[in-house]
């Protein structure tokens, strides 16, 4: 028995190092495909071929590992390879270790350099300075609704949104010595808070409870004080040498985040994409019903649509809207004709692979 597991490992051994001289291979060629991009002046990160090798790999796979599985493989694949052709600087609502900081890393791989900025609105000016080649910027969560201020930044900068993450939000209560009874404060972003309240409200009645700009800075301070414990993620107490209290205290186990991908142009069509507009109406009866009707004339799904003050004039409302389909196919590009002829304003925010919840 002890000479066939040996022998089977041997096999394993002469595996790993033909996988080794591929991604070498791998990395050759994805450096010659950087070099002709520079010298062509375009674009490093093509959004719509990497949906194309993720299909292709889901596709493919023969098992037994599991197409999520193989695809979280590729994703770091590629972001390793990615970093060959050009380093590629990612802009997100830090500090380290926040949802956004997460939601970065899931997308773009941990090969990818993220910088974790402390306000929304820095992100958006990191993209369109140039000085970051994406930006992360959370738009809203199944459980708490939607992120205003993101939507509000888009009325102030000329970005494009080029992709959408998922991410899946796990609640941890963490402290220095993984006891409950040394916590006298908890300390955590009102979101998570929120989001946790039934749980806290049964299991730490007592406790007083504080707020703090991100769950990150929640694990910092509870790193230094003792009575202090923090509602974070899981790589917060790993940075801040955290023990966990409780895991997962998430109220709703279906608790998801919509991170926005922004970035400076539209992406070619995938065959699974949504579309992003902000618009303004005339200020007249039934004005909003005939924009909304353009899109049912043509079959197209909205999947979201949000008001928010134009803040130039008192009940003056920008609409912001998600639909399935890209600006290149047809029926859209009906539907937008006829909104920009029936309204005040319309912005195209972009067109972007539709994410999935895996």
């Amino acid at each position: 028995m002890k000479n066939k597991i040996e022998d089977l490992r041997k096999k394993i051994d002469a595996i790993d190092s033909k996988i080794l001289r591929l991604l070498s291979e791998r990395g050759k060629i994805a450096r010659q495909i950087g070099n002709i991009k520079k010298k062509n002046n375009s674009r490093i990160l093509v959004p719509h071929r990497e949906e194309e090798i993720l299909k292709r790999i889901e596709k493919e796979n023969p098992g037994p590992f599991s197409s999520s599985v193989m695809k979280g493989i590729f994703k770091e694949i590629i972001s390793a390879t990615r970093s060959l052709e050009a380093p590629i600087v990612i802009s997100c609502l830090g500090p380290e270790a926040s949802f956004s900081h997460l939601a970065s890393i899931k997308h773009f791989g941990k090969s990818s350099n993220v910088v974790p900025k402390l306000f929304l609105k820095d992100v958006f000016e990191d993209v369109e300075k140039g000085s970051a080649s994406f930006g992360v910027v959370p738009i809203e969560n199944s459980y708490e609704g939607t992120v205003n201020e993101t939507l509000d930044l888009f009325l102030e900068f000329s970005l494009k949104i080029t992709g959408e993450i998922f991410l899946k939000i796990n609640h941890n209560l963490m402290n220095i010595t993984g006891k409950a009874e040394d916590i006298k404060t908890i300390v955590s972003h009102p979101q998570p808070i929120a989001q946790c309240r039934e749980w806290l409200t049964k299991n730490m009645p007592s406790v007083k409870i504080e707020t703090v700009s991100s769950t990150s800075m929640a694990a910092k301070i509870a790193s230094k004080d003792k009575t202090k414990g923090a509602i974070a993620s899981k790589m917060a107490s790993d940075i801040y040498n955290l023990k966990p209290v409780y895991e997962h205290i998430e109220d709703s186990v279906n608790n998801f985040t919509r991170f926005l991908i922004l970035g400076k142009e539209i992406n070619e069509k995938t065959g699974k994409d949504k579309t992003s507009i902000i618009f303004a109406v005339n200020d007249r009866a039934g004005a909003l019903h005939d924009a909304l009707s353009f899109f049912s004339e043509n079959r197209i799904s909205l999947t979201k649509i949000e008001s928010r003050p134009s803040k130039k004039k008192p009940w003056e409302y920008i609409f912001y809207i998600d639909f399935l389909g890209h600006i290149e196919n047809r029926a859209v590009k009906r539907a937008l004709a006829k909104l920009e002829a029936n309204c005040l304003f319309l912005n195209i925010l972009g067109s972007y692979p539709k994410g999935s919840l895996d």
